[in-house]
């Protein structure tokens, strides 16, 4: 991003005022992570430019409310993407000691994973690899896989419900 002229903010989109202060407030809730700081204000901006016509309407002060919520928003979903992991759907490995029961017992328990994994039905398992494997988003996998967000969501959930079901405890 280059130099902004203090004369452009007044042809810029209402929501461009508010994005230092904007970029400030989601660096906190991002653990002061920048580069995370500036996905969050990103992907704000744009959703404030989708609904531009009815904040226009709004008035500057619950535009500034809104771009607040929705970053906020958007940092407790990312934050919450990052903690998710699946319980059960990738084994940890194990300390090697040196010895061959070990590797032995890391392809069984591998085995015993694909086994659960074949059980799923083709959507569930695409709904898996795509957000645990592959790191996307429900919005990204609903993308990808063109079915709704809440769809992904219940794929998800329910494959995961189902993994824990047909694997032993450790």
């Amino acid at each position: 991003m280059g130099h902004v002229p203090p004369d452009a903010h007044t042809a810029s989109p209402p929501a461009e005022r508010h994005r230092a202060r904007l970029l400030r407030y989601a660096r906190l809730h991002a653990s002061g992570d920048f580069h995370r700081a500036e996905d969050i204000v990103q992907e704000t901006m744009l959703r404030a430019w989708l609904t531009l016509d009815e904040l226009d309407r709004q008035g500057d002060q619950r535009l500034q409310a809104w771009l607040y919520r929705v970053a906020r928003n958007l940092a407790i979903d990312a934050h919450r993407r990052d903690r998710a992991v699946p319980v059960g759907l990738v084994p940890e490995e194990p300390a090697h000691h040196g010895g061959e029961t070990e590797l032995a017992d890391v392809v069984a328990t591998r085995q015993v994973l694909y086994e659960a994994l074949s059980h799923l039905s083709h959507e569930h398992r695409e709904v898996l690899v795509h957000i645990h494997l592959r790191d996307r988003s429900r919005a990204e996998t609903a993308r990808v896989t063109g079915v709704p967000q809440g769809t992904v969501k219940s794929r998800n959930h329910y494959a995961l419900e189902a993994l824990r079901r047909s694997l032993p405890a450790a």
